[in-house]
């Protein structure tokens, strides 16, 4: 999608990961781009990009129609990635009530389009390590700990919203993108960099579905274009295990690859303690109890209603591991 009348965007989330690749192919798309931040944001993300900044808190609506008029379009992407915090309400309250905020404005501004950026974790997997797709959405009260509930309930009220409220949403729900610009960075990030640096010594069995951010960020301009109200996405990439994604980055940084596999009940205590640590440091742990849980099933999906439907495609898990490397290598993180 182009657009040739700069039509303008609204991106939140665009100080983040996947919100700042969103932003950036909205530009070169030649949308007219406002990003949506709040006071408190880092603005590294943001350097290069031609782009409106618009203040606010996606759970203020006020600020939200704010950011939101004159738009025509709103790519909703801002989210609280995190599997662990001190305080679990703020991922409820940034995932859920900013979801139901934002909507609402967007609602009320009249905006023509938009495309709200879920996540596989409100996705059904099992134990067999068979691909999940769109069929089997996850019940919140089967969702692993608050980053999985939020999500699943920030989903259902945007559907509920599609149904009732005429909100013109197309729904996405990428996997684990990969790539630059993980700033913060996420959980999968955090495996990204202490692999490289040799910490990483073992590894549990499980698997993950690696995608580039900007294969990700470039699905959410198909599903704009061509997506079906209320319908969602899968924006995927590669199935691989646990090991494999390990041994990759070994040989991508002159390490020997990991071979001890390890089962999880003897980390539960020591995930526990991290936990416990973390709350007097206010720093995420590395590992956590609802992380180990969810390693328990291989996070597995398809993206083939994307490519058959939307034209979606994506590259090779490799070059998303060898450009997050070289942003992470860049930005000072393996120092």
């Amino acid at each position: 999608m182009t657009a040739p009348n700069r039509d303008l965007v609204l991106v939140t989330g665009a100080s983040g990961f996947v919100g700042s690749a969103v932003a950036r192919i909205a530009q070169q798309k030649g949308f007219a781009v406002r990003v949506l931040v709040r006071a408190s944001s880092p603005r590294g993300n943001l350097e290069g990009l031609e782009a409106e900044v618009a203040v606010g808190d996606m759970r203020d609506e006020p600020s939200m129609r704010a950011a939101l008029r004159g738009a025509r379009y709103l790519l909703h992407v801002a989210a609280d990635y995190r599997l662990w915090a001190p305080n679990p309400l703020e991922i409820e309250r940034a995932n859920l009530e900013g979801t139901e905020a934002t909507m609402r404005a967007a609602l009320h501004e009249g905006v023509e389009r938009i495309v709200y950026t879920s996540s596989v974790a409100t996705l059904k997997v099992t134990g067999s390590g068979r691909s999940a797709d769109e069929t089997t959405p996850l019940e919140a009260s089967q969702a692993i700990g608050v980053y999985k509930r939020s999500k699943v309930l920030a989903e259902r009220a945007v559907e509920h919203m599609i149904a009732h409220d005429g909100l013109p949403a197309v729904i996405v729900n990428p996997s684990t993108p990969i790539g630059p610009r993980d700033i913060k960075p996420t959980p999968t990030g955090r495996i990204i960099v202490e692999a490289a640096r040799g910490k990483i010594p073992a590894f549990v069995d499980t698997g993950l579905n690696l995608v580039h951010v900007e294969d990700v960020a470039a699905g959410h301009f198909l599903a704009l274009e061509r997506g079906k109200i209320g319908e969602r996405y899968i924006l995927g990439g590669e199935n691989l295990s646990l090991q494999t994604m390990l041994a990759e980055l070994a040989a991508l940084n002159g390490h020997r690859p990991p071979r001890l596999s390890l089962p999880r009940w003897p980390l539960y205590p020591l995930a526990l303690g991290a936990e416990t640590v973390a709350r007097f440091t206010q720093r995420e742990p590395f590992i956590t109890v609802d992380g180990l849980r969810m390693s328990q099933n291989k996070m597995y999906f398809t993206s083939a209603k994307a490519q058959r439907e939307l034209g979606y495609t994506a590259r090779p898990y490799r070059e998303g591991l060898r450009d997050a490397l070289a942003w992470f290598r860049a930005a000072g993180y393996l120092d």
